[in-house]
């Protein structure tokens, strides 16, 4: 059998229950008298379907759930089975002619509503059209510690601290210069803690200085017809769906994370994205809507450290944060045994000018090791592609560029000695 189950927001939310958690549904109410259609309360049985719907001000279905137990003549405990990533507007259900009968939307006075099959498929189309079933998945590739220390050129040692720092604080921000391969290893960190390639359970943005809060949580936006309409955004969405399988961890991951308005984006999120608040519900700055992040995602940030426009973070956001700082990987026993492969002495060449050359910005105080030149530049190659022309398109196009950034007030005391070393490294 099929039901809807009304909930008032004012009074309880299926927001305020996790997956697999029951609320308890009294065949009478807090005044002793039975509660209308009680005929439906009789008739539920356990592992009925129930459409999980939340009335004015929210007006949507959020969940799917099931009748778990049922204690006869007293109450039935209702199941959250799944969230919705999208819930469903009730002005989508009310523009259904099929669903015009229905008795809920016939007559909205009371909690537990029967739903015929033909009007239960209907609503259900509704759900996956924007909602798809996860249930047949396909077998994702193993991947392990040796697999990322393999493709990121790491330290064994520096991933244990990576893994554990992340594992204790959820959220994490990758910080350090271009080039040192901060978004290739905040996805094969996902990868690694996860033990899987499942790029399902993680999500890629970028933050840039128009982004808001409306773009990352929920917002009115017009519509084709001249109006608004609330539409979720990405992380909304990514926690409805990280609540759905809560034995499995979920990655959001965001790039160029300084470069947004991050107290504004985040609104009141920054409490809840903090470890000792997940899974704590707080009502959100539209539609007074529950919503809680879930304790099995994570958070990984990346940041340049070579960026001068940028402000400083917030301390606020700063302090929910764990920062942990990402080098140039040349030493590391992944380079080395890539550069083993690619057998090039043109390249061994150019490498250890770039050593060198990371000493020299480390050590000027107007630098740092924040701003050292990155291995990714040099990286993905194969011994065919080797060659001489190559190599001086990467020291022209993106060292050199980079060098009259950093130096721009001494290019001839700096620059200029540094292009002539890089260039005879390729010629000797």
């Amino acid at each position: 059998q099929y039901w809807w189950l009304n909930a008032n927001p004012k009074v309880w939310s299926f927001s305020d229950i996790h997956i697999g958690e029951k609320v308890e549904w009294t065949f009478y109410n807090s005044s002793g008298n039975k509660r209308r259609i009680f005929k439906n309360f009789e008739d539920a049985k356990v592992g009925d379907i129930v459409i999980g719907y939340e009335s004015n001000p929210v007006k949507q279905i959020v969940c799917i759930c099931k009748i778990a137990d049922k204690k006869d003549g007293e109450s039935i405990l209702v199941e959250k089975t799944e969230n919705l990533d999208v819930p469903i507007e009730y002005s989508v259900l009310k523009s259904v002619d099929k669903l015009s009968e229905m008795e809920y939307l016939k007559n909205p006075l009371g909690s537990l509503f029967k739903l015929t099959s033909d009007e239960f498929k209907d609503v259900m189309d509704l759900i996956r059209e924007d909602n798809p079933s996860d249930k047949i998945k396909p077998v994702n590739k193993a991947y392990s510690k040796d697999d990322f220390l393999a493709e990121v050129y790491m330290t064994g040692a520096k991933y244990d601290r990576l893994l554990n720092v992340l594992k204790r604080k959820k959220n994490i921000i990758l910080q350090g210069a271009p080039g040192v391969g901060k978004t290739f290893a905040a996805k094969r960190l996902a990868y690694a803690m996860m033990g899987e390639k499942d790029k399902e359970r993680v999500e890629f943005i970028q933050f840039h200085q128009n982004y808001s809060y409306e773009d990352f949580m929920m917002g009115y936006k017009p519509t084709e017809n001249g109006g608004f309409e609330m539409q979720y955004g990405v992380f909304y969405r990514f926690c409805k769906k990280a609540e759905n399988t809560p034995e499995k961890d979920y990655f959001f991951i965001i790039d160029e994370i300084n470069r947004g308005n991050m107290s504004k984006i985040f609104g009141e999120l920054l409490l809840l994205i903090e470890k000792d608040y997940r899974g704590t519900s707080s009502k959100l700055a539209y539609q007074n809507l529950n919503f809680s992040v879930p304790e099995n995602l994570y958070i990984i940030g990346m940041m340049n450290t070579a960026d001068r426009s940028l402000a400083m973070i917030d301390y606020a956001l700063r302090r929910r944060f764990s920062f942990f700082d990402m080098e140039p990987g040349f030493d590391t026993e992944g380079f080395k045994e890539y550069q083993e492969k690619l057998a090039s002495d043109k390249f061994n060449a150019l490498i250890e000018c770039i050593k060198e050359l990371n000493n020299e910005i480390a050590d000027d105080p107007s630098l740092g090791k924040g701003f050292c030149i990155g291995h990714s530049y040099f990286c993905g190659l194969q011994a065919d592609e080797c060659t001489q022309e190559l190599f001086e398109g990467i020291v022209e196009y993106d060292i050199l560029p980079m060098l009259s950034e950093y130096w721009f007030d001494n290019l001839t005391e700096k620059v200029a000695p540094w292009s002539e070393k890089l260039y005879g490294a390729l010629n000797d």
